[in-house]
């Protein structure tokens, strides 16, 4: 009975590739779309997880998310490694500041300005030069994807005009800019995670970093720590608050309130998620009603194997069978239109990072699609009286 399923799903080959289409269209856009805003969302705290030597993150304690700095003053330094347990802690600075370039035109970058002792909080993977260059007087280490794109020089003729047409040249090590009106020198390249906003990333050491942002009474941003081997980290974190008033996170700990400022107080969630119901309702619809006419079209068949004997069970797991088949299919062809289509776009602006939790959560939506399109297939099927077959 299983061939003969299978050989009435092939037979009409126009509603086979039509429920196959639903199938995946469903599958494609729920994957892809999951896939983009989970990609998304690593963005926002790309910059904690980049920074994987400390244990916790010393804040002001009215900080929402990594890029809302309520900076504290330098003095918050030396009462944090005052604390018991901490092996060492050192201070941070993160703030947008207007790059100029060669062509007078400006960008605003993320400089991160790192212990100058230590160099803790620094770039973990260089393309070019090392960290320690950052001890090079006017040195910065700007991140690839802004040293080769809105970092990038602009071709000019000799009075100095634009040439059009011509490609960018990338900031390369030896180059400079200013920063606040101040000059660096890039003295490395980095690889990072690509930011929310996607500004170009800039490294250089704090001293520097508090020279180049604007003067303000306060310009310590975080504080990295360390805890000492064996400290409960969750008993120190509470320490650190009950001692200085602050707010001290595990990594992840802040990285779950970042990204969950951006799911609450923005948008993003609910387009995104308008756009993976449309698959799902969208594959229902068709996959539905390209089912539902295959069983019409099929009554006959159903009806002579009742006539035969067959029972309702039967039939039942013929047309569970044929779903089961197309959904399997379709499924397949979805997540893999979305999976290549995510490793073209691997190096574009566009987020995507596929999960193995979106393609579980993909197959359930299918499996639920292949439910509802069977459905009223399965009801008709059940209600049908065998004498069908001898009408004419």
């Amino acid at each position: 009975m299983n061939f003969v399923a299978f050989r009435m799903l092939t037979g009409d080959r126009a509603k086979y590739f039509g429920i196959i289409f639903g199938i995946t269209f469903a599958a494609m856009l729920i994957t892809q779309q999951a896939s983009i805003f989970v990609g998304l969302m690593t963005r926002t705290f790309g910059f904690i997880t980049d920074t994987t030597q400390p244990d916790i993150w010393v804040m002001d304690a009215k900080v929402q998310f990594i890029d809302d700095i309520k900076p504290m003053q330098d003095t918050t330094l030396l009462r944090i490694r005052g604390v018991e347990g901490i092996q060492w802690a050192m201070p941070l600075y993160k703030g947008l500041i207007k790059a100029r370039l060669e062509n007078g035109t400006f960008q605003s970058c993320n400089v991160i300005g790192v212990d100058d002792a230590t160099l803790i909080g620094g770039p973990a993977e260089m393309v070019e030069g090392s960290l320690a260059d950052l001890r090079i007087s006017e040195g910065v280490i700007v991140d690839e994807v802004g040293a080769r794109s809105r970092l990038a020089r602009r071709p000019t003729d000799e009075a100095g005009r634009p040439i059009e047409g011509a490609a960018p040249v990338p900031l390369k090590v030896g180059d400079t800019l200013e920063l606040n009106d101040r000059r660096a020198v890039v003295v490395g390249i980095c690889r990072v995670s690509r930011t929310f906003q996607s500004q170009p990333v800039v490294y250089t050491t704090y001293s520097r970093a508090t020279q180049f942002a604007p003067r303000e009474r306060k310009l310590l941003s975080f504080i990295l720590v360390k805890a000492e081997p064996g400290q409960d980290i969750d008993q120190l974190c509470q320490r650190i608050k009950s001692e200085t008033g602050l707010d001290a996170l595990k990594s992840w700990d802040f990285s779950v309130r970042t990204y969950s400022y951006f799911m609450k107080y923005t948008g993003i969630p609910i387009n995104f998620g308008i756009s993976v119901a449309l698959g799902f309702f969208v594959g229902t619809a068709v996959a539905g009603q390209t089912f539902y006419n295959f069983t019409l079209d099929n009554l006959r068949h159903f009806g002579a194997l009742k006539a035969m004997g067959a029972s309702n069970w039967m039939l039942l797991r013929m047309i569970i069978l044929q779903a089961l088949i197309v959904g399997v299919i379709g499924y397949g062809l979805g997540v893999g239109i979305a999976s290549t289509f995510g490793i073209i776009s691997r190096n574009s602006e566009l987020a995507f990072r596929l999960l193995p939790q979106t393609l579980v959560i993909t197959g359930c939506a299918i499996v639920i699609i292949c439910i509802l399109a069977s459905l009223l297939s399965i009801i008709k099927v059940i209600r049908l009286e065998p004498a069908i077959v001898f009408k004419a």
